[in-house]
């Protein structure tokens, strides 16, 4: 039997060696996702809350305003739900409409088409 410190050095040369076996092999450069595939990515984070998912599912029935959307969610918060919707208008999910004093939120064409894509999933 080899005393340890040779075998140690035979392992260090064996890991040095490996190591500088997969430096020289070359990898496939990663490739870059597609913008669509960036856009959708963009899509599924703003629904990845479950408020912000419920109100667009509850969007996807009617328009609704924010004391609507904070009686159907029972739990939120007035300034909860108007944070998630603002995240959801900047994402493009939703758009405002003005009727005298509030603001009536409904669904875009992708906020449609994302509500559609998740009742295929839940059903």
């Amino acid at each position: 039997m080899a005393p340890p410190s040779t075998k140690s050095s035979v392992v260090t040369k064996a890991k040095v060696k490996s190591k500088s076996k997969s430096k020289s092999a070359k990898a496939a450069p990663p490739t870059r996702p597609s913008a669509d595939i960036r856009r959708v990515a963009d899509l599924l984070k703003q629904v990845s809350d479950p408020t912000r998912l419920q109100v667009l599912m509850l969007l996807n029935e009617k328009e609704r305003n924010v004391s609507e959307l904070c009686a159907d969610l029972g739990t939120q918060s007035q300034p909860a739900v108007s944070h998630h919707l603002a995240l959801l208008r900047h994402g493009r999910l939703i758009e405002p409409r003005r009727s005298g004093k509030h603001n009536f939120y409904g669904l875009t064409e992708a906020g449609r088409e994302l509500a559609e894509v998740v009742i295929s999933v839940v059903a």
